[in-house]
């Protein structure tokens, strides 16, 4: 007799009622673990990844690996696994991770057969409790038995339809790789460096890809895998330097994408958003949004006497990037630490500017000063940056400064060759033609750390129109209405002056000069504004009052009330004396003797240009001059004096050049917005040419040349070349000293047609000789030798330097008054 223990019972029972849900929710996990692991084998088959190599050798046909036994063993799921009867895999897609796949199906096999063992356990025990009951109770349940047989029937079916799956796919896998390299060979004859007159450096890339292709990772991120068909389709298709392939599908590699549509720019009267775009969390964005925020009712209406000016000109709105690159952490920033301890803020200054004015005139703006962000926004591949951008550059135009060029040509590749021509770089003090042209410098003894990029020299654009080779950007100052003018004038005081300087180390350019500052006291009460955190800097003089470091509003109201601002000779060419001028002070500087320039003077060595500054603020100097600005020297106390006894004696108005008001800015930048092309070239007559009708004629009083106007020569450049007027400049004379005794501006668009043998006969220069050479100083006239020399490299038309050697042949151009970086009729 068969005793039974009542808790074992007790326990039987419970399992006898769990073992069914229990079963069938093992069974389901099964299958949908197998679902979950042929869908992803699937993938694995059929997805391609962004980063997946473009060269895989693929099958032909298609085999469709049928799993309908799985659904022939189930009555829940008639369809299938995963909702359907069968599995296709295309063969037509990439076969790839063959090892990876087998071991996922071995796992899957082992899975299920640990599945078959434990349920075969378990159905021991429902079979064992089920005869212990018939005892105890007289009965026996027949009908249990067969359904336990028929899942393990089922279980041990999908196991061995695993197990079939699995070997089908190694087939599978064997016949890929055969087929594969039976096609490689078959087009190995196909991947050799072909040897086309049109490209003659291809075959040495290919030699630099082999050695190579591994040092940065962007060349995998483009499918290139080490075998010659990767190098050549690289070479073809990403970057330039072999021919297509011609079993390649060109039209699918080359598909240019479709250009978006032309949308016009409408002028902008919010600047809520530009500020938002500006960003924070550096003190220098702070104080452009400050900048930006007190300007915004002068910018409105600005952009309304533009908008009049204008009319009803179409306008094309321009998707512009504007990289800060001196703001980022890889170029060190060294300004915004610096911004609330009196360091130099002339440059966050133009760069505000610079923002509101593109935003008001109604293009679209993506700023950035970060080089993560810059990556993002440009398309960088994945690298050292070796490789071209992963898409078209979507910007119109990039403005950026020195360090954000480096930072782009680091990056982009030869990508950054192909869409320089669309780079405006901001250059405070400019870089001249012979400086930026890579060879010339290197050869002549030009180069420094900041010059060399091959760029036209317009794309630089400066504080201030020293260097006609650039283009004038500048920047703003506050623009007075009548009112505010006559409340200035009423509330100045004759004997107070302001000296130039916020940092206590300016101050200390006053050792051995502390006479001139002396005799200064005894004529005006003398104020300061230099930094300090706790105790008086030493460096300022016990009589000069200091008010520490103030805010711009308050500096303003400083400004308003002194009758002088006086500066100590640095810094060189800052906005501050501007904003003097416009708030009705004299401007007194020193003037420089010798004149300062790379030659004698730290502060200028290493940068791009050969420029002698004769005075702390040379356009100030130049441009606005007395009685606004007086310029004596420091060292002569009796000159000094005079200067100080005069200007005390002397009455000026508030006073702000045009180019330097909203509207001026606005009217300047939209000039060059709309006119300047540094991606089409004019492809003026080769030196030397004759045209073959002069667009020349002599003016009558016989000393220049001038634009013939009934000549068709030229009609759409830009600035419009019936505004050149030709000279000869006197030996030793550069031309832009040449352009201004005659009240003009040099122009050096203008030299491409001043290029030719038929220039110098129309100015009656008698040459013996004629010949073309690279030169930053031609076209010119030798005297002694009595040659002319034409200029045989384009980028180095320069209206800076001399030599008393020559004469040279200088273009220039008038102007609109008070906005010298346009002519008469280039709006």
């Amino acid at each position: 007799m068969i005793t039974v223990n009542p808790d074992g019972k007790i326990m039987v029972r419970r399992c006898l009622v769990t073992l069914r849900p229990f079963r069938l929710f093992v069974l389901g996990i099964g299958f949908f673990s197998l679902c979950f692991l042929m869908t992803s084998l699937g993938g694995q088959f059929s997805a391609r990844r962004p980063g997946d190599s473009p060269f895989t050798i693929r099958t032909e046909g298609d085999l469709n690996l049928c799993l309908r036994p799985l659904a022939q063993g189930l009555r829940r799921f008639p369809r299938g696994p995963c909702g359907c009867s069968w599995l296709a895999i295309s063969s037509g897609s990439r076969v790839m991770g063959g090892p990876e796949s087998r071991g996922v199906l071995r796992k899957m096999s082992d899975l299920l057969e640990l599945m078959v063992k434990r349920m075969d356990m378990l159905a021991r025990l429902e079979n064992s409790s089920e005869l212990h009951r018939a005892a105890g109770e007289g009965r026996f349940a027949l009908d249990r038995l067969p359904a336990g047989t028929g899942l393990m029937e089922r279980i041990q079916a999908i196991a061995q339809n695993v197990s079939d799956i699995a070997v089908k796919v190694d087939q599978i896998l064997r016949h890929s790789l055969l087929l594969h390299s039976k096609v490689s060979e078959g087009r190995r004859d196909q991947c050799e460096a072909p040897s086309d007159p049109k490209f003659p450096d291809c075959s040495g890339k290919v030699e630099w890809m082999r050695a190579r292709w591994t040092s940065d990772p962007c060349y995998a991120f483009f499918g290139v895998d080490g075998t010659e068909c990767s190098f050549l389709i690289y070479l073809s298709e990403v970057e330039w330097f072999c021919p297509p392939l011609p079993w390649r599908n060109q039209t699918a590699t080359r598909r240019a994408p479709k250009p978006l549509p032309k949308v016009q720019a409408v002028f902008r009267s919010n600047l809520s958003h530009l500020l938002e775009l500006m960003g924070s969390g550096k003190e220098s964005l702070i104080f452009m949004k400050k900048r930006t925020k007190r300007y915004t009712a002068q910018w409105v209406l600005a952009a309304q006497r533009l908008a009049q000016k204008l009319g009803g000109v179409q306008r094309d709105q321009k998707q512009i990037l504007v990289h800060i690159g001196f703001l980022t952490e890889e170029s060190g920033d060294v300004f915004s630490p610096r911004v609330l301890k009196g360091g130099p803020l002339g440059e966050m200054v133009q760069w505000a500017d610079i923002l509101a004015a593109l935003y008001v005139l109604g293009h679209g703006l993506r700023i950035t000063v970060s080089l993560k962000e810059l990556q993002s926004n440009l398309g960088v591949p994945p690298g050292r940056g070796n490789c071209p951008l992963t898409m078209p550059l979507p910007f119109d135009l990039i403005y950026t400064d020195y360090h954000g060029l480096q930072q782009m040509k680091q990056h982009m590749g030869l990508s950054f060759r192909k869409y320089r021509c669309r780079i405006r770089v901001i250059d405070t003090f400019g870089t001249e033609p012979a400086y930026n042209h890579e060879e010339y410098a290197t050869l002549h003894g030009y180069r420094t750390n900041w010059g060399y990029w091959n760029l036209n020299p317009k794309q630089f654009m400066t504080m201030f129109p020293h260097t006609p080779d650039n283009s004038f950007m500048g920047f703003v100052s506050e623009e007075l209405n009548e009112t505010e003018k006559q409340l200035i004038k009423d509330g100045k005081a004759s004997n107070m002056a302001v000296v130039y300087g916020k940092e206590a180390s300016i101050w200390k350019q006053l050792q051995g000069k502390e006479k001139f500052l002396s005799i200064l006291n005894k004529y005006m009460e003398i104020h300061g504004t230099v930094y300090y955190e706790s105790q008086r800097p030493p460096e300022v003089p016990a009589f000069v009052k200091n008010h520490g470091l103030l805010p711009q509003p308050e500096f303003q109201q400083l400004l308003r009330k002194a009758k002088l601002f006086i500066g100590f000779g640095f810094p060189y060419e800052g906005p501050a004396p501007l904003e003097a001028i416009a708030n009705g002070c004299v401007f007194l500087q020193s003037r420089f003797s010798p004149p300062h320039s790379s030659l004698n003077h730290e502060f200028f060595r290493g940068k791009p240009t050969s420029r002698e500054v004769f005075s702390q603020h040379p356009y100030a100097e130049n441009f606005i001059g007395k009685p606004h600005v007086w310029t004596v020297d420091y060292n002569n106390s009796e000159e000094f004096e005079a200067a100080i006894q005069a200007i005390m004696t002397t009455q000026v108005d508030p006073y702000l050049p045009y180019e330097y008001t909203c509207e001026g800015m606005l009217e300047r930048i939209h000039a060059y917005i709309q006119h300047q092309d540094f991606c089409v070239d004019p492809a003026p007559a080769p030196p030397g040419a004759r045209a073959p009708q002069s667009p020349f004629i002599l003016a009558p009083n016989a000393t220049h040349l001038e634009w013939a106007r009934n000549t068709s020569l030229a009609p759409g450049a830009w600035p419009p070349v019936h505004s050149l007027r030709a000279w000869l400049a006197a030996t030793g004379r550069a031309c832009t000293d040449a352009c201004l005794d005659h009240g003009l501006i040099c122009e050096p668009s203008f030299f491409p047609f001043l290029n030719s043998q038929d220039a110098f006969q129309k100015l009656q220069v008698p040459c013996d000789g004629i010949e073309s050479e690279m030169n930053h100083l031609y076209p010119a006239f030798a005297q002694p030798s009595q040659e002319c020399f034409l200029q045989k490299e384009p980028l180095l038309f320069s209206c800076a330097g001399s030599s008393t050697k020559y004469r040279r042949l200088c273009p220039c151009r008038d102007f609109r008054k008070g906005q010298v970086a346009l002519c008469q009729d280039c709006l």
